[in-house]
């Protein structure tokens, strides 16, 4: 059966492609095509799909989505709102006072104020603000506040930047530690009075009757239980009334249990059975346990509230990168004005040690840059007149004049803050066992505290009812759903901030994930194994004319023209002095060349194809000359007028320094590396001979490389693609992993899961240990998990009493429970000090 639906907001082939691929992975789905024009998606699949599952699969994929129902085309219709940034619009930036979950319960959901989350009970995290807008003030007249540097329009003192407040991170901890200080300073007593009650001729009883003291233990508990740990079982009540049963579930049932049993044994002793009192008629009374157990799990946000501080510190180190003002020149002078006030076109004065302000351009004077925030490049970057510059990267010895290109959001900078602030609250699709056992997980943990009472209440040695009240509070205190639900998005999210502070950016966790699985990477040559700059080495013309007259001619045609080898021939024009003749007819034929008619003559250039198929005569001679050259690795360009060859253009592309090496790495790890380019057998096989590789296809149109990756994915293999062509974004959106060359089109960018943004294949090198690193530490996360709770809760159950003696203590569990997810957290922590040079 087939269905349509409407996509909104689709503006370039990647979206295109990222919807149908996205869409083609969901279960049932036999087809995908989307009509980028018409704006419309026609779905064939086995059995109607709910919208909710579409809706699912596009925010999983990082595509963020609303399915709403809808009547456009028939019944089935529904209408698919596209709300995901393109690289080349300006992206939605949240700010301080967006909160979201840290285990990411209900996607991408957010909320407008701190809390709990209603699924988990965990605390809210305040999203990062992408561009800090700085702020000054007066030391002598703090009610002034200006957007930019000046004076005080009181005193005339020059203002100062205002010192930002708290983040909401810093004030949960700070509220946290505030109240652990008046829990430890209620439980150490309540504690020490319940130990002296096991100490020979207790010292106590001579001072007061042990009935006062467990009023005093009693008034001591109360600030814990109804103070500083409330939220505990607000939490707990919350989870049950909404049935998304969490850790505090757990610990309110244990703990509240355990509270009210003593209250009532305290006031009405003479209710409870024999079973329940001591030698002496009196009650076991649990204060002690109470009070312990809420400090200790008190204890447990409180090293989790710092923690979360550290997982998100990549983002908020590349937020420190953002300049707060730059030195505008207007009038012929320098004016030092906020950041928030440039606009393209500007002229921007940088000097020595300065942060680069914006996106730009430099127009006077040259400098050595510090990239190595963006591109994880130690090694500074010469720039001269003309070379771009990014924001945030550092200006070396010299002053230069920069234009501005690109401001606030739209800056490298920003995007690459926007994707990692993105990506770390992406789901990977290993999270998925962790989400289905902790579905159950709870129920199954009351399920067994209450079969553990039982079976000690029947079998247990006297007096049988403690021990199985004991014992059942200890099973639902240390059982722990919290460490499971952080072991993946602790380690995706400290990844993906290592990532971006070694210069790759990763839209997604599928796609770190996958990354590590990938066993065949498919590349281009231009522009990803070789620099992307190529240049004209020869003009070569046939008898009858002249070099000059066919530069022109090629040099005209390629202004309309955006292949990199055009603005190569365009270049060389431009330095020979030539003169640019209109051109009619203009064609560009993808993968082959270009066409049009000058002076009613019929141009072209292009590859052998492009000759082949405007049938185009070429003489032995100019074809034994051009096989010269492409034996030298060069890349030629046949020159025809009237369809007849008349010469060539020999250009050359350097091959990028590292990447010999990058391939060597690859296939050393396991990866099948294939290059596949547009150009002859000849030159690719040049190419292919010094960097040793045995694997190359050449003369590819660009259907043909998402034609080879299909019959890859075909055979079983996981297959990367990397790119930086408009050509290449159909293959690089079929790509299991899609990376794009930094360097590269918008296109190429917005098809791709991962950008590179230095642009080489170092960075595949690097991401793919990346990939292997946080894929380790999730399953070492979840390996921990997993048996701290098959361990834990048999255990505390009393599973070693028959045979050792031994029982776990309520409070000892409470430890356990509240370490065990700060655990979790501080194993991922361990990624940010990973290597990933090989």
């Amino acid at each position: 059966m087939t269905h349509t639906y409407t996509v909104n907001g689709m503006s370039c082939m990647g979206c295109k492609a990222s919807v149908e691929k996205t869409l083609s992975n969901v279960n049932g789905v036999i087809n995908v095509t989307v009509d980028l024009k018409q704006a419309e998606a026609t779905i064939e699949m086995t059995s109607h799909i709910p919208v909710v599952k579409l809706q699912e699969a596009l925010l999983h994929a990082g595509l963020h989505y609303t399915i709403e129902e809808g009547g456009q085309k028939n019944a089935s219709s529904k209408e698919i709102n596209h709300s995901h940034t393109h690289s080349h619009k300006k992206p939605s930036v949240p700010g301080n006072g967006i909160y979201y979950c840290p285990m990411h319960c209900e996607g991408d959901k957010t909320y407008d104020k701190p809390g709990d989350c209603p699924v988990c009970g965990m605390d809210l995290v305040e999203q990062p603000r992408l561009i800090s807008k700085q702020q000054y003030t007066c030391s002598m007249h703090p009610e002034v506040i200006k957007d930019e540097p000046g004076a005080c329009p009181i005193c005339g003192m020059d203002l100062i930047p205002l010192e930002p407040g708290e983040s909401a991170e810093d004030k949960t901890y700070n509220e946290l530690a505030r109240k652990m200080k008046i829990s430890v300073a209620c439980a150490l007593p309540v504690f020490f009075i319940s130990m002296a009650e096991m100490i020979h001729n207790n010292p106590l009883s001579n001072l007061l009757n042990m009935n006062v003291w467990n009023w005093i233990q009693f008034m001591l508990t109360l600030p814990i239980v109804f103070y500083t740990c409330s939220m505990f079982f607000v939490r707990a009540w919350k989870s049950i009334i909404t049935w998304n049963l969490n850790m505090f579930t757990l610990v309110g049932i244990g703990s509240g249990v355990a509270f009210l049993f003593s209250v009532v044994g305290l006031i009405f002793p003479t209710v409870f059975p024999d079973e329940f009192k001591t030698h002496d008629g009196s009650v076991h009374l649990y204060f002690e346990a109470v009070a312990v157990i809420l400090t200790l799990v008190l204890l447990g946000q409180l090293l989790e509230a710092r923690a979360h501080s550290q997982t998100s510190g990549s983002i908020k180190a590349l937020l420190k990168m953002a300049p707060s003002e730059a030195t505008l020149i207007e009038n012929g002078e320098d004016k030092v004005v906020s950041i928030h006030n440039i606009i393209v076109g500007n002229l921007l004065r940088v000097k020595p040690g300065d942060k680069i302000p914006v996106d730009g351009l430099i127009k006077n004077g040259s400098s050595t840059i510090d990239e190595s925030m963006i591109t994880g490049e130690p090694i500074p970057v010469d720039k001269k007149e003309g070379d771009k510059v990014s924001a945030g990267t550092i200006n070396g010895t010299r002053s230069f004049i920069m234009e501005a290109q690109k401001v606030g959001a739209d800056t490298l900078l920003s995007q690459i803050i926007q994707m990692v602030n993105s990506a770390s609250r992406s789901r990977a699709p290993i999270q998925k066992l962790a989400d289905l056992i902790s579905k159950y997980f709870v129920p199954i943990v009351i399920a067994i505290a209450v079969l553990t009472f039982a079976v000690w209440a029947i079998w247990g040695p006297e007096p049988a009812y403690i021990y199985g009240f004991v014992n059942a509070v200890a099973v639902l205190i240390i059982a722990c759903p919290c460490a499971l639900g952080l072991a993946t998005p602790m380690s995706v999210m400290v990844g993906i901030g290592k990532g971006a502070q070694e210069g790759i950016l990763i839209k997604n966790a599928e796609a770190l994930e996958i990354m590590d699985k990938v066993t065949v990477l498919i590349t281009d040559k231009t522009g990803t194994i070789t620099e992307g700059k190529p240049s004209v080495n020869k003009i070569f013309a046939t008898e009858g004319y002249a070099e000059q007259d066919l530069l022109q001619l090629i040099a005209s045609l390629n202004q309309y023209s955006e292949h990199p080898l055009a603005t190569a021939v365009m270049m060389y024009a431009k330095e020979k002095g030539v003169a640019f003749i209109d051109v009619k007819d203009f064609e560009a034929i993808a993968g082959k060349g270009v066409a049009g008619t000058i002076n009613d003559q019929k141009i072209a250039a292009g590859n052998l194809k492009l000759m082949e198929q405007m049938h185009v005569s070429i003489t032995d001679t100019l074809n034994a000359s051009i096989l010269e050259e492409q034996r030298l690795g060069k890349t030629v360009s046949y020159i025809s007028v009237n369809q007849i060859a008349v010469g060539y253009v020999a250009i050359s592309d350097a091959i990028k320094a590292n990447s010999k090496t990058a391939i060597a790495d690859l296939i050393k790890q396991g990866v099948e590396v294939i290059m596949i380019t547009g150009d002859n057998k000849n030159t690719a096989k040049a190419v292919a001979d010094e960097l040793h590789l045995t694997n190359f296809i050449a003369e590819c149109l660009p259907e043909d490389k998402l034609n080879r990756i299909k019959k890859l994915q075909a055979e079983g293999k996981i297959v990367a693609m990397a790119g930086d062509g408009i050509n290449d974004s159909p293959a690089l959106a079929q790509a299991n992993v899609g990376i794009a060359m930094g360097t590269g089109t918008d296109v190429a960018i917005e098809s791709s899961e991962i950008t590179l943004v230095k642009g080489d294949l170092h960075g595949i090198v690097k991401a793919k240990k990346l990939s292997h690193n946080v894929m380790r530490n999730i399953k070492q996360n979840l390996f921990f998990a997993f048996i701290y709770n098959v361990l834990g809760v048999p255990i505390a159950a009393g599973i070693l009493f028959p045979v050792f003696g031994l029982l776990l203590s309520p409070m000892i569990a409470a430890a356990a429970m509240s370490l065990s997810s700060v655990s979790v957290i501080a194993n991922a922590l361990r990624l940010k000090k990973a290597s990933l040079d090989s």
